[in-house]
C-alpha cells in the first residue's frame, strides 16, 4: 500500500528542505510548483489557454511569468481565472504522479502544495503535513530573496491561510526553525509513524 501525503506550509517556511528530507527517507517526492513551471514554459499544456486569456503574456512560445504575475497579483478575478486554467492541470499531473507510484510499490509519496488547504486538496491525501517556523525567521528568509518587498511579502501572507490555521488542521507539523537536525529528526518520525507504525 502506498501512503500518499500532502505538505504545504506558507511561504519561507521550509517546505523546500523538508521535502527533500522525506526524498533522504525514501519518499518519491512531487513538486507543484514545478509542475506550473512546466505547464507554462515552452510547449507546455497551459501556455496557449494563458495566452488567449491574458494577451501579452507569451513570449517565444512561454508564459512570461514575471508580466503574468503582475497582472493577477492586483486582480483578484483575474487571479481566480488563472486558477481555474492551471489547477485542474496540476491536480491531473499529480494524480498522474501517484497513479504511477502505487504502480510502481512505492512505500510512500510527498506532494509539496502551497495551497492545498485554500484549494480544498487537503480530501485527497492520506495524511497532510504542516511545514513551520517562527514569524521573525520566516520574515528574514522571505525578504533575502531577490525582487521581495515588505509589501509583496504582506500580499502573499493575505492570499494564504493563517500559519496558526494550518497547524490546526494539519495531522502532522515540521517546525523548521530550529536547525536541520531537528527538522530531520521529525520527519523521521513522521515516516515512522505512517509507514512503520509496527516499530513505533
Amino acid at each position: 500500500m502506498t501512503v500518499v501525503i500532502g505538505l504545504t506550509g506558507s511561504i519561507g517556511m521550509g517546505k523546500t528542505l523538508v521535502t527533500a528530507q522525506f526524498a533522504a527517507l525514501g519518499a518519491k517526492t512531487c513538486n507543484a510548483d514545478d509542475i506550473v513551471h512546466g505547464l507554462l514554459a515552452q510547449g507546455g499544456a497551459a501556455v496557449a489557454e494563458v495566452g488567449a486569456q491574458f494577451p501579452g503574456v507569451v513570449k517565444d512560445g512561454a508564459v512570461d511569468r514575471q508580466a503574468l504575475g503582475k497582472i493577477v497579483f492586483a486582480d483578484g478575478e483575474k487571479r481566480k481565472l488563472l486558477e481555474g486554467i492551471i489547477h485542474p492541470k496540476v491536480i491531473a499531473a499529480e494524480e498522474a504522479f501517484v497513479a504511477r507510484a502505487k504502480a510502481e510499490g512505492v512505500k510512500f509519496v510527498v506532494l509539496d502544495i502551497p495551497l492545498l488547504f485554500e484549494t480544498g486538496g487537503d480530501k485527497r491525501f492520506d495524511k497532510t503535513v504542516v511545514v513551520s517556523a517562527p514569524h521573525f525567521i520566516q520574515r528574514k528568509r522571505v525578504l533575502r530573496r531577490e525582487g521581495m518587498t515588505e509589501e509583496k511579502f504582506a500580499r502573499i501572507l493575505a492570499s494564504q491561510m493563517p500559519d496558526k490555521e494550518k497547524r490546526q488542521r494539519a495531522d502532522f507539523v515540521v517546525q523548521t526553525g530550529f536547525g536541520r537536525g531537528y527538522s530531520l529528526w521529525q520527519v523521521r518520525r513522521i515516516v515512522g509513524l505512517v509507514c512503520h507504525p509496527e516499530r513505533m
